[in-house]
């Protein structure tokens, strides 16, 4: 199936550790269906820049020292899929994060009839997470991904997407850093799997190989989603 025969707006969500390649594939399903990946993080400091409702409540608690609440990211969120470009559908990075969030997002969907099309879960294997994730590292202009072993630029030094030639490293993709977020990963979203199983739209998929084969099969996976 492809983006011009959906008719109902597609919601997915991607699941998966960090250096699972969330992002990366997230991209490619974009080019492909014509969906719109929406990342938490991103939304929160549009909204601000915005000045929406949502996103001056947002900023005054940020600017509190305080954690943004679920209904204000829901908010957000709200907004957000209304706009134009989300027709289609969208894929929800960062977000849910916890069942209580999940079932507010449930809540969100049904205000517009719509329900979670598949939660998609990349599976990784922890060790292998730590090589990945010490080795990525992104354009400093437009973002586009990288890493040593699994993904260089077509050109050294010369991003692929923007042209730019400068690159950064988070200063925490450490092995230590990263195995403590790994352990967090898996406590906070074993109860989603759980959720996401029990309302069987839950999808697992070898997120170990290569990038190309790991899009075959997700775009397998949505293409069956969205049906």
């Amino acid at each position: 199936m492809d983006a011009a025969t959906m008719t109902t707006p597609a919601v997915l969500i991607l699941l998966g550790p960090p250096g699972a390649g969330k992002g990366t594939q997230a991209r490619m399903l974009e080019d492909k269906f014509g969906l719109v990946q929406l990342s938490t993080g991103d939304l929160l400091r549009a909204a601000v820049a915005a000045g929406t409702d949502a996103g001056k409540a947002a900023k005054a608690v940020m600017e509190a020292g305080e954690l943004v609440s679920d209904q204000i990211v829901i908010d957000i969120l709200r907004d957000r899929m209304a706009e134009p470009d989300c027709a289609k559908g969208v894929i929800l990075d960062g977000f849910p994060r916890t069942t209580v969030q999940a079932e507010a997002l449930d809540g969100l969907l049904a205000e517009k009839d719509q329900k979670i099309s598949a939660a998609i879960s990349l599976e990784v294997e922890d060790a292998e997470m730590v090589i990945r994730i010490s080795g990525r590292y992104t354009c400093a202009g437009c973002g586009e991904g990288y890493h040593d072993t699994f993904k260089k630029p077509s050109v050294d030094g010369t991003c692929d997407n923007c042209g730019g030639t400068e690159f950064k490293r988070r200063a925490d993709d450490n092995a230590e850093t990263v195995a403590s977020r790994l352990s967090a990963y898996h406590a906070q979203t074993a109860p989603l799997i759980t959720y996401y199983d029990g309302q069987s739209v839950l999808k697992r998929t070898n997120a170990m190989g290569k990038i190309e084969d790991i899009a075959r099969d997700l775009e397998d996976i949505v293409a069956s989603a969205v049906n």
